[in-house]
């Protein structure tokens, strides 16, 4: 049997919460099958990041282009960029397989507070890569931080709706904004997250789930890639890979002293199919 291939190109995390582990259980759970390709090591706990190793740029292009040559890849799904030369090599890529849907989770910070992502380094990627995406899902800090790079000025204080607009007008074709991380969210019940197109606006609201996790982003931009590399509609994509990471994040693990970390495999055991189902991705007080 042949499942839709998604090519992933993200960061490893050794604890398996976030990263190309989560990105690989995501993919499967979700009806697809990961070829995972590391943009970067990283020394981390369920508590942070202390360290982040990039790979060099040609061996991300060579490990990837073995890849695409060996396998039917029907999408491609982008994780943490750590330098310019991923960057460079991230583009170069996607560029070259622009007929594919392209989904880009921008991981500008960890869930436990650490910068990911430079001035410089975030500012290129939202000029060359976002341009390429069929998709874009940052939480609102992340969603702000691009806008006001696209901009050239402080977009903080724009509404919600403006600055997706931005990343739109940048060339991105469409943009989930998850709703969860931002203080005066946490208060409420409900988790509301947003999708953004030219056409307008999709949104879904979700039970929000108490506690701290860590790799609930990852889950939800691959489980997105995954349903668009098996054919599904932006929006229907969009809906199911909630309704997977809610489940995921509603069972969570605790293996350390930190966040919890979604249970993937317990989220594939409900069908990301049921009509009556009432809950998915953002009920989460931090999204990497």
């Amino acid at each position: 049997m042949a499942l839709p291939c998604v090519l992933v190109l993200a960061g490893h995390d050794p604890t398996g919460g976030a990263g190309l582990i989560a990105d690989a259980e995501a993919v499967r759970a979700m009806g697809g099958w990961a070829l995972t390709v590391p943009t970067a090591l990283t020394r981390q706990t369920t508590v942070d990041v202390q360290a982040v190793m990039p790979r060099p740029g040609e061996e991300i292009l060579a490990t990837a282009r073995g890849l695409l040559e060996d396998c039917n890849v029907h999408a491609i799904k982008v994780g943490l960029i750590a330098d310019l030369s991923t960057l460079e090599a991230v583009t170069t890529l996607c560029a070259a397989h622009s007929h594919l849907p392209i989904v880009i989770d921008p991981v500008l910070k960890a869930g436990g507070g650490r910068e990911l992502s430079g001035q410089i380094l975030m500012a290129a990627m939202a000029e060359r890569l976002l341009p390429l995406a069929d998709l874009v899902t940052p939480n609102l800090q992340e969603l702000s931080r691009l806008a006001t790079v696209l901009a050239g000025s402080d977009l903080q204080d724009q509404a919600v709706a403006d600055q997706a607009a931005r990343v739109l007008d940048s060339g991105a074709r469409a943009v989930l904004a998850t709703g969860a991380d931002m203080a005066e969210a946490r208060q409420q019940p409900h988790v509301t997250h947003q999708l953004y197109t030219r056409n307008g606006v999709q949104s879904w609201s979700w039970p929000r789930l108490p506690g701290h996790y860590h790799g609930s982003g990852c889950t939800l931009a691959s489980a997105a890639a995954a349903a668009l590399a098996r054919g599904d509609a932006l929006e229907e994509a969009c809906r199911q890979a909630q309704q997977f990471t809610w489940q995921s994040l509603e069972s969570a693990l605790r293996p350390g002293r930190g966040q919890a970390l979604p249970d993937r495999l317990i989220g594939r055991c409900h069908s990301f199919n049921q009509e009556s189902a009432t809950c998915p991705s953002g009920s989460e007080d931090s999204t990497r």
